[in-house]
């Protein structure tokens, strides 16, 4: 019966366009009246719907985007940086409250298998509950984790999926994520540092999903954020790319198209789009994508 379900999941989704929905889009953590959230995003490709990333707000946001939860079979985490994985766990067990019932391959860092034994205990309660009061599956078992390293991921009849260790410090275990079948291709770099490397691992897809730092824009929201030291700033200039820089990446690579996204800043009513194209047009020419919180890109369009 298991067996039956996934096979007819994946007819049901063989015909699903090409797509990235960017459903959190603000680089870092924190949350503030008028902001976007944290990184999450929606892949649709191959058949498959893949959730990348799992930072505050992705839950709602894969509903909003007509996915059912109980279909959740794909999770990759680019790194273990809050705004990346703090919804993962009520994620999936919101997605078991919805009628999950089959397995979902869950692929990130070192120490990603602790995050979730440690869910499964802080939920204990709860969860032993809802398996013998409402007869539901066992959760812990539902999920298989795969630890990423570099190099080939995932390949199969429908999709390769490939992983470069990107540059942010002081975090090691940090990738770069490229999801390539026949009729697409799709590459998101993950929290990183100006990496011209990159251009070779993105060479020719379709989209670039790139983080982004507005430079003219951090002074103001270090000073907004007020409760730090240099150390904050340091980070940014030492382990992310401003916006100038990624498009130089997009253009080496030969894209079809770049949206920057994991905006740094997403929230200041002084900087807007106008100010994000300004900064990416004298390395890339091509067609820019400013992430927004729901923004649907169709790859099939992008040709």
């Amino acid at each position: 019966m298991v067996h039956y379900e996934i096979e007819k999941k994946r007819s049901d989704m063989s015909n699903l366009q090409s797509q990235v929905c960017l459903l959190g889009t603000k680089g870092g953590p924190a949350i503030r009246t008028g902001s976007t959230n944290p990184t999450s995003n929606l892949l649709r490709i191959g058949g498959q719907q893949i959730v990348v990333d799992c930072g505050l707000g992705v839950t709602r946001g894969l509903v909003d985007q007509g996915m059912q939860l109980r279909d959740l079979s794909m999770i990759f985490i680019t790194h273990l940086h809050s705004d990346h994985y703090l919804e993962l766990g009520p994620l999936i067990h919101t997605a078991w409250t919805a009628g999950l019932k089959t397995n979902v391959e869950l692929y990130g860092p070192t120490g990603l298998d602790r995050y979730w034994a440690q869910f499964i205990e802080s939920m204990r309660d709860d969860i032993e509950l809802r398996t013998a009061d409402e007869g539901r599956p066992d959760l812990a078992s539902l999920v298989t984790i795969h630890t990423l390293d570099a190099g080939e991921v995932l390949h199969n009849e429908t999709m390769n999926v490939t992983a470069m260790r990107n540059i942010h410090p002081p975090l090691i275990d940090t990738f770069a994520l490229s999801f390539k079948t026949d009729d697409a291709h799709v590459v998101f770099s993950g929290d990183t540092a100006y990496l011209p490397a990159l251009a070779e691992f993105a060479n020719g897809a379709d989209l670039l999903i790139h983080e982004a730092m507005l430079e003219e824009a951090l002074p103001a929201l270090f000073a907004r954020i007020g409760n730090t030291d240099d150390r904050l700033y340091k980070h940014w200039l030492r382990s992310h790319t401003f916006a100038h820089d990624a498009g130089k990446i997009a253009s080496t690579a030969n894209v079809k198209a770049l949206a920057i996204n994991h905006l740094i800043p997403s929230d200041d009513p002084d900087y807007g789009d106008e100010h994000w194209h300004a900064a990416v047009q004298p390395t890339w020419k091509g067609k820019l994508y400013v992430s927004t919180d729901g923004m649907t890109i169709d790859i099939d369009r992008l040709s």
